[in-house]
């Protein structure tokens, strides 16, 4: 197994294993399986690969089947282009617990840190995945707080924990 940046190429791969993210996974993403299948192929690209640098994926790779993911997302606003944004964090349930997501996280982290321009990274958990909660606090993220009620799922509101981790003394 192995961990790299996602590239144009992957971009199928990529749709296919965050589809099944959606479906298997619901109440950790804010967006639907049937929202997400609905976006043009380029909405994929620019998620993975993002040609203007705005944001990064990263796959596991278990031979060349893409087993999980995590990508950054960065702002090209002024104010706020010293932050990155974790998303769409995900592992194939047959792939968890071999290291994975830590392995995932890392290289993303690593990969902030290498920008000289990112001073922190933020990320939002759904209350209740106490197993995300470890993994990111593991690595050094620090809960600020919580936003109520922030989706609705078929067991009803959840609230999303939000992280952050400096990068820079």
């Amino acid at each position: 197994m192995h961990i790299s940046i996602l590239q144009p190429k992957d971009t199928a791969r990529y749709r296919d294993l965050m589809l099944e993210a959606y479906e298997l996974a619901a109440d950790a993403f804010t967006s639907t399986a049937d929202e997400r299948a609905a976006e043009p192929e380029s909405y994929w690209i620019k998620r993975i690969a993002d040609p203007t640098g705005l944001s990064v994926a990263f796959g596991a790779f278990d031979g060349d089947a893409l087993v999980g993911t995590v990508a950054l997302e960065f702002s090209a606003k002024p104010k706020t282009k010293h932050k990155a944004l974790i998303i769409g964090m995900y592992v194939k349930p047959e792939h968890r617990a071999k290291g994975l997501a830590r392995a995932l996280i890392t290289a993303a982290i690593t990969h902030a840190k290498s920008m000289q321009s990112i001073q922190s990274i933020t990320l939002t958990v759904t209350e209740g995945n106490s197993s995300a909660i470890h993994l990111y606090q593991s690595v050094g993220f620090e809960t600020y707080g919580v936003e109520p009620m922030a989706i609705h799922t078929p067991s009803g509101y959840k609230g999303k924990v939000l992280m952050w981790m400096p990068l820079r003394d």
